[in-house]
């Protein structure tokens, strides 16, 4: 299987990401990743990630899951999400969006690792 791809920076409002093009909030999985669109799915910052933003993920085959709540920590996570997650055997981390991409760089290297990373509030 192929690796995740790296977070080469974070700052406020912006992320760099190994192979994809500059971007604010971004879904990340092994092989690849893409912009996040809240869009998508109807996500707002309360009640926060929803089951639905993480399916992708799972397609995926993601084993790890990194769930970023954004510089500032406003982003919440629904109890149902994680919930979701722990039923298909995955490891859950929710954090801090500085101390997510940390995390998630440190398992990128041997984990089927995913994210959705926030880098706003």
């Amino acid at each position: 299987m192929k690796g995740s791809p790296r977070i080469n920076h974070l700052s406020s409002g912006l992320m760099e990401v190994d192979g994809l093009e500059p971007g604010k909030d971004f879904k990340l999985y092994p092989g690849g990743g893409r912009e996040w669109d809240w869009g998508e799915t109807g996500t707002r910052h309360s009640p926060g990630v929803q089951p639905a933003d993480v399916m992708e993920l799972l397609d995926h085959g993601c084993t790890v899951i990194v769930l970023s709540r954004g510089i500032q920590s406003r982003l919440e996570v629904m109890p149902a999400t994680v919930k979701l997650l722990e039923e298909h055997g995955v490891a859950v981390h929710v954090e801090e969006t500085t101390r997510a991409v940390e995390i998630y760089n440190r398992l990128a290297g041997g984990e089927q690792v995913g994210g959705l990373f926030h880098s706003t509030c």
